[in-house]
């Protein structure tokens, strides 16, 4: 089964020759390597690049463990790159596990005609490293798990049936290749004990790990709420009988950021324009991944829906707050008062916005003026979105509101420009 991730190719095939390293980031599992090893190699092949003029080396291959040394690691370099006038592409597979990995690529930047790509995952390889340690001189390109279109590009049922899959067992895409349900819930929940959450405590050295998956285990069940480090540690002072400080849940809330197992939407004043950094919303990058952890016990397809439409908007490159509005309105005394509404999602790229509710269903009138309200207080010329489960045609109310399904908007890339 090849699942094409084009959207990925295209960005390493633009950033051929840039002078850059290109990093390929991404949660464990998620499709780097065939990425890399597969899809790119294959396009390279494909636009006449000579095969020896491809060089890869997967760090993990038993074959290759005496490359993991820097020293064999150039000279096998040297034999393979036999003509300065041409040009060479070195794909490297698992780059962590070469010793000095950092000085040792940053050093090939010297060369011309070598153009380097690198993959790399576990502890010693997350996204505060690239940023921090390449200092310029790497082109990160993060791969999510598979969309929904991904997804449904190898899966011949209706939308609707594939859905219930999706949001369950998430887009890892070795789920796909597993023909049980159960196969696929054991797979996930090995996966998430013996590989995310182990590479986090081994990276961090967290001596208290039964804290730490208590708090995982929090996190998983509120997506879609705010999160408070400091209410967190009152709960797990007054119920679960445990304490741990404000700054050691924020440390840990970072790990699983830096992980790539969750990513934060903070909270952004609208009207303010500006930052609420007490309270954000912690999303999960794949929701088999978050089930896997709760045993599969809470599955409120309303907050999924919130988080699988937050992970579509960072796939396709948006970076995304929740709004927060503020309005003055008389109460039933007649006593001007201050409301606070919230915004799902304020979706930025370059010069575009879009405020965006996650309407689980809106069966009656009532309902829709509820989730437009919010909406409603916005005053500026931004598009205005709701989101719905149904399989609807879109419409848009008197005040502009554009109203769509959810297949819609994860299966046509143009759905928000309607």
């Amino acid at each position: 089964m090849i699942i094409n991730r084009d959207r990925y190719l295209s960005q390493l095939i633009s950033g051929k020759g840039n002078g850059l390293i290109k990093i390929i980031t991404g949660i464990r599992r998620c499709g780097k390597s065939f990425l890399l090893f597969n899809l790119f190699y294959k396009y390279l092949i494909g636009s006449n690049v000579p095969d020896n003029h491809i060089i890869r080396i997967a760090f993990d291959d038993w074959d290759s463990r005496e490359l993991c040394d820097p020293a064999r690691f150039m000279e096998h370099l040297k034999s393979r790159i036999t003509d300065d006038a041409t040009q060479y592409y070195l794909l490297l597979d698992e780059v962590q596990l070469l010793h000095d990995f950092v000085p040792v690529l940053n050093g090939l930047l010297r060369r011309e005609n070598l153009d380097i790509y690198v993959t790399g995952s576990n502890s010693r390889f997350l996204s505060s490293d690239v940023v921090t340690e390449f200092r310029g001189r790497g082109d990160q390109i993060q791969v999510y798990r598979l969309s929904f279109p991904e997804f449904m590009s190898v899966d011949t049922r209706h939308p609707i049936d594939a859905w219930v899959d999706y949001y369950t067992f998430g887009g890892l895409p070795h789920v796909l290749m597993l023909d049980s349900d159960k196969k696929k819930a054991d797979y996930l929940y090995n996966l998430a004990q013996t590989v995310y959450i182990a590479d986090i405590v081994e990276r961090h050295h967290i001596k208290h790990s039964d804290e730490f998956i208590e708090l995982l285990n929090v996190i998983a069940s509120s997506i879609g709420s705010p999160t408070n480090p400091r209410k967190i540690a009152d709960t797990f002072k007054s119920v679960k009988n445990i304490l741990i400080s404000q700054p050691t849940i924020s440390k840990y809330l970072g790990y699983l950021q830096d992980a790539f197992i969750t990513e934060r939407a903070i909270r952004y004043n609208i009207k303010g324009r500006k930052y609420i950094n007490s309270l954000a919303k912690q999303y999960f990058s794949d929701l088999g991944l978050r089930n896997a952890i709760l045993g599969f016990r809470q599955q409120e397809e309303n907050h999924i829906m919130e988080n699988i439409i937050f992970n579509e908007l960072r796939t396709r490159g948006y970076s995304v707050d929740v709004g927060v509005v503020e309005h003055r309105a008389p109460n039933a005394e007649g006593k001007m008062v201050r409301k606070q509404y919230e915004v799902d999602f304020v979706a930025n790229q370059g010069s575009e916005r879009y405020y965006i509710q996650s309407a689980f269903i809106m069966p009656t009138d009532a309902k829709e003026r509820q989730e437009s309200q919010s909406l409603l207080n916005i005053y500026d010329s931004f598009k205005k979105i709701i989101i719905v489960k149904d399989y609807i045609k879109p419409k848009r109310n008197e005040q502009g509101i554009l109203t769509i399904s959810l297949f819609d908007f994860l299966l046509n890339p143009e759905a928000l420009a309607w």
